[in-house]
């Protein structure tokens, strides 16, 4: 990738004064104002206020009854009900809403992943779209020389018309590829400027990719991390959310107990007695049993979701890396012979046809090859940021996880 980094980079400097965004800087924008991950941080306090209302324990009631309308005869009752919950079910609820709150912060850590893994893909989809314009405007100034020789030599009766329309040619075929390269800029640009949720008017560029991509770890240290990931910690912590789910249903079955005291007065006798009172529902035919057998049945399902994340999971890994070595050592050929071959067939043959050693369709095919091959060297980087970018999205910063031990 030096080659190409190297090259493009000057190409920028001299294009360009103005300050490039760097990737430190579109992540700090990006975690500062991303809507989408500041509405996902209010989950915690959402969770927080379920976790405290879950705690609490049910009001107390106030009834006041009045048998007879009469002033004289009537009897006046006053009582204080206080439901009494019994089976644990004041526990297991707790124990939902803490099994939520823990989800909520995983849930947050996952989509700073994703967010994280999106800017890298925007940002490298912006300098690479960068670079291809750069090349496109490398790839005019080529065609441009290229016309340049094949008139020279049909001025001085050396060469036919023809060769001068053939450069004509393959000079419109690059500039219409320097309007799609300069289209495809400004929409990766676009892109980015979203992911970042705020605009950037003091950036006119992105760096120049001078930060290389991280060493991605083997696939053997990946798949042995995977139950760190928090997409599997939170299919776990969801299973644990069914079971305790699971487990309040089971407590539903059994009724709650409310006492009564209170006070009831006669007029008719002018005597105040006081009142007691028990009440508990008989579960004769509701005993909660739908939403038991709904309740292990969702626990059931979360297991078998977790199961399918896993092997996912594991697949996706198997598939990022290998696209990661095949894009790497792709690279590495171009940077190490394609690349540089084409280059000096491009220059051998412009210097053979100007001394009339070689016909105009050796330069042309010359330029062609050199164009396609750094075509297809952009694409490589951007296949291996494509890899690279997916494994960010599993398990978040790589280069921690290259890191740690």
């Amino acid at each position: 990738m030096t080659c190409l980094l190297s090259w493009a980079g000057a190409s920028v400097a001299a294009a360009s004064a103005s300050p490039a965004l760097t990737m430190d800087q579109a992540l700090q924008t990006a975690f500062a104002n991303n809507p989408d991950l500041a509405a996902a941080q209010w989950e915690i306090g959402i969770a927080q206020g379920d976790r405290q209302q879950a705690g609490l324990i049910p009001n107390p009631e106030v009834s006041w009854e009045a048998e007879d309308t009469r002033r004289n005869s009537r009897t006046t009752t006053v009582k204080l009900n206080q439901p009494i919950e019994l089976g644990g079910k004041r526990g297991a609820r707790i124990d939902v809403a803490s099994r939520a709150q823990d989800a909520a912060g995983i849930e947050l850590e996952r989509k700073r992943n994703v967010l994280r893994a999106d800017v890298i893909q925007a940002f490298y989809g912006a300098s690479t779209a960068q670079q291809r314009l750069l090349l496109s405007r490398q790839s005019l100034e080529l065609a441009e020389r290229g016309v340049r020789v094949a008139q020279g030599r049909i001025n001085s009766g050396k060469s036919s018309p023809v060769e001068g329309t053939r450069a004509e040619v393959q000079l419109s075929e690059v500039r219409l590829e320097l309007r799609r390269a300069e289209r495809d800029e400004a929409s990766a640009w676009q892109q980015l400027v979203q992911v970042m949720g705020a605009p950037v008017p003091d950036f006119a560029r992105v760096s120049d990719s001078a930060r290389s991509m991280p060493a991605v770890p083997p696939a053997s240290r990946l798949l042995a991390r995977i139950e760190d990931t928090a997409e599997l910690r939170l299919a776990k912590l969801q299973i644990d959310q069914r079971e305790a789910s699971l487990g309040l249903e089971k407590a539903q079955r059994i009724p709650d107990l409310t006492v009564s005291v209170g006070s009831q007065y006669s007029e008719l006798e002018r005597e105040r007695v006081n009142v007691v009172g028990l009440s508990m529902p008989i579960p004769l035919f509701n005993r909660n049993q739908g939403n038991i057998l709904a309740a292990a049945r969702r626990a059931d399902q979360a297991r078998d979701l977790r199961n399918a994340s896993e092997l996912r999971l594991r697949t996706d890994i198997q598939t990022t890396l290998d696209q990661w070595l095949t894009a790497n050592t792709e690279i590495q050929s171009f940077d190490r012979s394609i690349l540089p071959a084409a280059q000096s067939a491009v220059d051998t043959a412009t210097r053979g046809f100007e001394m009339g050693k070689f016909n105009f369709l050796d330069v042309l095919d010359a330029q062609r090859t050199l164009i396609s091959a750094r075509a297809q060297y952009i694409q490589a980087i951007a296949e291996a940021t494509d890899a690279w970018v997916r494994i960010e999205r599993i398990f978040g910063d790589v280069e921690a996880l290259t890191r740690s031990r």
